[in-house]
């Protein structure tokens, strides 16, 4: 899988030379409402239209994008015959473009594609380009995508899947609100933290992860206190990206098997669910790859580095904070139990763990 990446202040005004540059013709859009309100979706579409692009924007899809949002985007896209896809936004709006491209061209529903793999036929050319240093899902070949039934998260992967190409601006990301900039930080910190120790993690991966985490660690902060600042900017929108590209490498954890089931049951935040979480599952793992945690924060206490973090940027740390109750603690992590991330945590883990987490995070 290799993902071109073009990189700096200004670097969306190569999208229409990119575009071109992969023979599109007719593309759809993908950009949630929020940008498509600021303005960069209609700026996205006047540089594509001025390269001789036919464009068009989808943005009917939310935070979570479901298989319902898929199906309604698939059929937007069938029906002007696009030959490319640009996802501009946060993980919302570049999980949703992948999932049109599984569906349009593969046909079926994205419960089809759960797991990684399960693409046959080819898959349309697309450019991803993040306005949130967050999912890193830029990097990736998997599409987070809720069943809009369940409500439960599915992974659904394919190399294929990948963009081609990827336009990391740092501009893009400076109006966002601070609570914007700190949701989406902690989830690429938590990445680069979970992907760092997984059972499957590899040399390769933990020097990717590591990058990403020393860029991260050393900008998080600054950037909450300076939005201004671009070089923070930069650094905390390309440390996303290589925190995402360590997820591809070595997957996730305990923290995301557990931040899961709440955003499935009570609409929490997934960075926010993370936040609450990942200092307890770093603690827990401690007993087993310490030595590994203590790689990447060695002047402290790596779980109370991380709560610090938390705190620092306004982030909820308990889970009486989002309103979850006790009472739900057993369904809760009989749902952890069968996330898939859970399966690459670096200790056994299973729905006894998750409650024992869970009564923790409390």
């Amino acid at each position: 899988m290799d993902i071109r990446v073009v990189r700096g202040t200004g670097a969306l005004e190569q999208l229409g030379t990119l575009a071109k540059g992969l023979a599109f013709t007719r593309v759809l859009v993908v950009s949630d409402k929020g940008i498509v309100a600021a303005g960069l979706a209609d700026r996205a579409a006047a540089l594509l239209e001025k390269a001789g692009i036919d464009t068009a924007v989808f943005d009917d899809f939310g935070a979570n994008p479901d298989t319902r949002m898929v199906e309604a985007g698939r059929a937007a896209a069938a029906a002007r015959r696009i030959d490319g896809l640009v996802a501009l936004g946060g993980g919302s709006s570049l999980d949703c473009a992948k999932g049109i491209n599984f569906v349009l061209t593969n046909g079926g529903s994205m419960r089809d594609y759960r797991g990684h793999g399960k693409a046959t036929k080819p898959m349309l050319p697309s450019i991803g380009i993040p306005t949130t240093a967050g999912t890193g899902s830029e990097a990736q070949s998997f599409a987070i995508i809720s069943d809009a039934e369940t409500h439960a998260k599915m992974a659904c992967g394919d190399d294929k899947a990948a963009f081609h190409i990827v336009i990391l601006d740092p501009a893009l990301t400076v109006t966002q609100p601070r609570e914007v900039t700190a949701i989406a930080g902690y989830d690429a910190i938590s990445h680069a933290v979970e992907a760092f120790v997984t059972k499957t993690r590899t040399p390769a991966s933990q020097a990717v992860a590591l990058e990403a985490w020393r860029l991260l660690n050393a900008n998080y902060l600054r950037v909450l206190a300076e939005p201004g600042d671009i070089a923070a900017r930069d650094a905390m929108l390309y440390g996303a990206n290589r925190a995402g590209a360590a997820i591809e490498l070595s997957m996730l954890g305990a923290t995301h098997a557990c931040a899961n089931p709440l955003t499935a049951k009570y609409g929490t935040t997934h960075g926010v669910a993370v936040a609450v979480m990942l200092p307890h599952v770093v603690r827990w793992n401690a007993e087993v790859v310490g030595d590994l945690y203590a790689q990447l924060v060695p002047m402290h206490e790596p779980a109370n580095w991380l709560a610090v973090l938390a705190k620092a940027a306004g982030l909820p740390s308990t889970l009486r904070e989002l309103g979850v109750s006790r009472d739900d603690f057993d369904a809760l992590a009989a749902d952890a139990a069968t996330q898939w991330t859970g399966t690459h945590n670096p200790r056994a883990f299973g729905a006894a763990d998750a409650r024992m987490l869970y009564e923790r995070a409390l």
